[in-house]
């Protein structure tokens, strides 16, 4: 298995071929391809970590974000933020999310705290 680090976007773009080819191939668990594809993902992943860092979505837009891919309405969130007034509040920025309401979305939506608890724009 001839892996090397990724050191340039030559490098990059040549990983991601090999990926590709390599995905589309769908190698059983435990071969060597598919050791190379996990091996090579790992090394991608680290690459573009450092290289094209991802910023953390609007807390806001995150929670409209989840409402909409799991169908729910404002109704749904009193659970997590209160009544209805106050989800409306959130939702329109009129109130920030205080620590209990990020716990109980981040344990109920799945948001990420750490998204959660950023400054709303």
């Amino acid at each position: 298995m001839d892996i090397r680090p990724i050191h340039t976007k030559a490098d990059y773009k040549a990983a991601l071929k090999i990926v590709s080819a390599l995905v589309d191939a769908d190698p059983k668990r435990g071969t060597p391809e598919a050791d190379r594809l996990e091996v090579l993902g790992t090394l991608l992943e680290a690459y573009e970590a450092q290289h094209y860092p991802l910023e953390l979505p609007d807390p806001i837009e995150a929670i409209k974000f989840r409402m909409e891919q799991q169908g729910l309405s404002a109704k749904d969130l009193k659970p997590m933020i209160g009544g209805l007034n106050r989800v409306y509040e959130v939702l329109n920025r009129k109130r920030p999310l205080s620590i209990a309401m990020v716990r109980r979305l981040n344990s109920s939506l799945g948001i990420s705290a750490e998204c959660l608890i950023r400054e709303a724009a």
